[in-house]
């Protein structure tokens, strides 16, 4: 390859990966699960543009029991909120999506009404279900309730399959942002799972459940393959016939 070319290529690769986030991996439950918590953690963006400062949010699922194609769940939804006291929103719902495709949901508490194969807002489209504070038949929300900033909202909630699941896989979490305050332009967003945290371990990764480095690991590494290509091309110079080494 070119030696400008790679350099080009290096710098590329660098900027993406340095640009990038690290999408969080899906959770695996099976009967033997009951008892684990996961806690999913959330940014806020609208229309797939970048995080917005100022919102954030926690969902912990605690997996309590396993039972006739039913798994049931104790949650928790924190509005963490990471903006200062200037920033302000209301947490209206959350939803994700299930490996196999779920029947019916039910829940209590907080979010207590349910939908299932419903869009949600800021170009993510159709999520599998969605758990939201008050009734709206949509996912996409729009009336009042749910949780403000520094508040939590908690309840359970069960996913009910046609035929008992072995394994169940839940991906692709996403939070919905409503009475937004504070940030120019904008009243309402998305929040999209950034990480995941279960038994004290924190990953950020692909559907394929391995793990992606961090942004600025992977800015490291960048950088020292560059360096390699560098030092390469220098050793090179140094042992080509002096005809060649110019040219």
């Amino acid at each position: 390859m070119n030696f400008k070319r790679l350099i080009v290529n290096a710098l590329a690769a660098i900027g993406l990966t340095a640009a990038a986030p690290a999408f969080a991996e899906p959770i695996l439950l099976d009967a033997d699960s009951v008892g684990e918590s996961f806690t999913i953690s959330f940014d806020g963006f609208v229309d797939g543009g970048p995080s917005i400062d100022g919102l954030g949010s926690e969902l912990t699922l605690t997996l309590t029991g396993v039972e006739h194609g039913t798994y049931t769940f104790d949650y928790a939804l924190t509005n963490v909120g990471v903006g200062g006291d200037h920033i302000d929103s209301r947490v209206s719902g959350f939803a994700f999506n299930t490996d196999p495709e779920i029947a019916s949901a039910t829940s209590t508490g907080a979010y207590r009404y349910t939908n299932t194969n419903s869009n949600y807002p800021n170009g993510i489209g159709t999520v599998d279900v969605c758990f939201q504070a008050r009734r709206t038949g949509s996912c996409a929300g729009g009336a009042s309730g749910g949780v403000f900033e520094n508040n939590t909202g908690t309840g359970t909630l069960s996913l009910n399959f046609g035929t008992a699941p072995a394994q169940l896989t839940l991906d692709d979490f996403f939070v919905r942002y409503q009475s937004v305050s504070g940030i120019d332009g904008v009243t309402s967003a998305s929040g999209r799972q950034t990480s995941t945290t279960s038994g004290g371990t924190t990953t950020g990764g692909s559907t394929s459940g391995i793990d992606v480095p961090e942004p600025g690991m992977m800015l490291l590494f960048g950088l020292a393959v560059l360096g390699l290509a560098i030092g390469t091309r220098r050793r090179r110079i140094q042992h080509a016939p002096a005809s060649l080494a110019y040219a």
